[in-house]
């Protein structure tokens, strides 16, 4: 377990599965396939839903592009953007979400990018900033972005319980009422 100093409770394996295994559900029930793409995380949402049996039906596949690099050359990520925005902005976890869509089988996405620490902060971006996306294919994206509090460990953590907590809220919104098709 890793201590949640943000919201003083504890970040469990078991809860990040059973927040992986709701997601699934609603996922399979309407026959959607999910992709991730992940930066400060390094493939850890895409762990925690692999270790559910059967995922295969819902999970496409997960891409860790921790590199400005990777995000570009795996996902499309334009040099620009990164340049312009960084790589933790609200424009290019936007940009990983499409780019994750665009080389993947998958309907949805979500992405993360973020500072864990413990450097590579700055007063505009500290450690701990950590930006979401979740996008779904032929209609609107969400971002959000959050400062957690805590080690590396923690930060990571934190991400990878917002990722899945954000992604149940993303599937229960009006526009992802389709199936895939």
């Amino acid at each position: 377990m890793t201590t949640d100093p943000h919201s003083h409770q504890l970040v469990s394996s078991h809860e990040l599965v059973q927040l992986a295994a709701r997601a699934g559900e609603r996922l399979k029930a309407c026959g959607w396939r999910l992709t991730t793409a992940e930066s400060c995380t390094g493939g850890w949402v895409a762990k925690t839903i692999t270790d559910i049996a059967g995922s295969s039906d819902w999970f496409d596949r997960g891409f860790v592009t921790y590199s400005n690099a990777s995000k570009q050359e795996l996902l499309g990520v334009d040099a620009g953007l990164i340049e312009v925005h960084g790589a933790v902005s609200a424009p290019v976890v936007l940009a990983m979400v499409a780019g994750a869509l665009a080389h993947s089988r998958a309907g949805i996405a979500l992405a993360v990018s973020g500072i864990a620490g413990p450097g590579g902060g700055s007063p505009e971006k500290p450690v701990g900033t950590v930006w979401f996306a979740w996008g779904q294919t032929g209609s609107g994206s969400v971002t959000r972005r959050e400062c957690f509090a805590g080690d590396r460990e923690a930060v990571r953590a934190q991400a990878v319980r917002t990722a899945l907590l954000g992604l149940l809220e993303y599937l229960n919104l009006p526009h992802t009422h389709r199936t895939e098709g």
